[in-house]
């Protein structure tokens, strides 16, 4: 079975979050969850994050857009990943860590 353009992703972020030794899991939104999360939550390094991955010209909700803003009002580092900077988001997290 072929992999959707959002699920692929969704692998190479996880793979490259696996090889840093990041913790990270996939939100569940449903039942008790929080609509709007992103998709990928975890930490580096002390650094909490939220990954929200797109393919395509899909764009964020405005759901997500208030959880992103939230995040980033804690302090932590929030990210849109799709097939441009999927290979590069890396990067922002390193940025936001050098800021601390």
């Amino acid at each position: 079975m072929a992999l959707t353009p959002e699920a692929k992703v969704k692998k190479v972020v996880t793979r490259q979050l696996k090889e840093r030794g990041a913790y990270y899991f996939y939100a569940a939104t449903g039942g008790y969850g929080k609509s709007g999360v992103p998709d990928i939550i975890g930490c580096y390094d002390g650094l909490f994050f939220g990954i929200e991955c797109k393919a395509g010209k899909n764009k964020t909700t405005a759901l997500q857009d208030k959880n992103i803003e939230e995040i980033l009002a804690a302090g932590g580092c929030a990210l849109i990943v799709n097939e441009q900077n999927m290979h590069t988001f890396w990067h922002e997290i390193e940025t936001a860590l050098a800021k601390r």
